[in-house]
């Protein structure tokens, strides 16, 4: 432990002697969030909806199928228990909610005015927003075209639709933009930094000095990350104050809960840049491939492009980014107030990857002594 504590000490050593890393490690964070949040935006499509259908008539079933047959919209179930589609947004696995009220089909037929019921998941104010308007439109035209069938003349009967944005009720995109930009903030601070850890040792030349000491190879890895890990949770605490008390984010969830999360993340995210520096021999060819590889993490994240609209093969790829992960958590704790059963998968998954990574970095790190 004692050697541990001797490399920690010399790390900070070297991060407080360098002029440039103080004030640049204070300044990114509020930057990053300060410039991100206010020029992202995206669209989406592939909309997961729930039907709860109370009338069961003929008319909300043409309703249904007119939705089902929609390009837009992927419909998952039809039931007439509100509460069984709100679950399943808790869950992350439905966006929108359309509710047909009892006598819906009589009401329509006898030409009065009858009213559906729309509910988004918010926190992607601008998923939230593209559904309602392509499920309002759909109804529009669907109330319409049964309206010439059925002959009706002068002013159509109409239908009205209510709805509500939850977790977001003002559609504010920076609700879901400014967690996300956090994860990128925390992801390439701590992957840049690691990265250049052990290759910059090598071209001082205190890696020769280092390698002939009897520490261990756990014990140097651990003593080197240890550090950059202290600071991506100082990092991740200065973006989340700004996240708090500039964008006034709300916070749902359990702050410990996340700070773990945060924790084992950047544990993997420092054993990527470890291992990318046992296999660099210079600081420019590290900072290559922690450029390459962040570049594709961030934009196969889901924060910018909405995993769901990407390519099926490119799906399937983003099950090997940590970032997607982290997005999704960072969102589901902070916004919807989520407990450790709605993340455990995430977690494990983010955990099992941490472990097999530093131990690769572990292994690969030549030792001469």
């Amino acid at each position: 432990m004692r050697r541990i504590l001797l490399i920690v000490q010399k790390e900070f050593i070297q991060i407080w002697r360098d002029k440039t890393m103080k004030p640049l490690l204070i300044a990114m964070p509020i930057i990053q969030l300060a410039i991100l949040s206010y020029t992202a935006d995206f669209t989406v499509k592939n909309i997961n909806l729930f039907v709860q259908d109370q009338d069961h008539s003929a008319l909300s079933q043409k309703l249904i199928d007119k939705i089902g047959a929609s390009d837009n919209f992927n419909l998952q179930a039809v039931s007439p228990v509100y509460n069984d589609g709100f679950n399943q947004i808790q869950k992350n696995n439905i966006d929108v909610i359309l509710s047909i009220p009892e006598h819906f089909s009589r009401d329509f037929n006898s030409g009065r005015k009858t009213a559906l019921f729309i509910a988004a998941d918010a926190i992607n104010s601008t998923k939230a927003g593209i559904s309602m308007n392509y499920l309002q439109n759909i109804i529009k035209n669907f109330g319409e075209e049964q309206a010439v069938e059925k002959g009706f003349s002068g002013l159509n009967p109409g239908i009205i639709v209510s709805k509500r944005n939850w977790y977001n009720p003002n559609l504010n995109y920076k609700f879901f933009m400014v967690p996300g930009i956090m994860t990128l903030l925390v992801t390439m601070i701590a992957l840049f930094l690691s990265g250049m850890n052990i290759v910059r040792e090598k071209e001082i030349g205190t890696i020769e000095q280092l390698n002939v000491t009897p520490i261990k190879k756990y014990q140097f890895i651990i003593g080197k990350l240890l550090p950059f890990l202290i600071i991506g949770l100082f990092e991740f605490t200065i973006g989340l104050a700004v996240a708090l008390l500039w964008f006034r984010v709300p916070f749902l969830g359990s702050i410990g809960l996340i700070y773990l999360f945060t924790a084992v993340y950047l544990v993997l995210i420092l054993g990527i840049g470890m291992f990318i520096s046992t296999i660099t021999d210079t600081q420019q060819q590290a900072l290559f491939l922690s450029w390459f590889f962040s570049v594709i993490f961030i934009l196969m994240s889901g924060l910018f492009t909405p995993i769901e609209s990407m390519p099926v093969w490119a799906q399937k790829i983003t099950l090997f980014n940590p970032i997607r992960y982290y997005v999704e958590v960072i969102r589901l704790v902070m916004l919807k107030g989520s407990a450790f059963s709605s993340i455990k998968l995430n977690f494990l998954i983010i955990s099992v990857a941490a472990v097999v990574v530093n131990l690769l970095a572990m292994l690969n790190y030549r030792k001469t002594a």
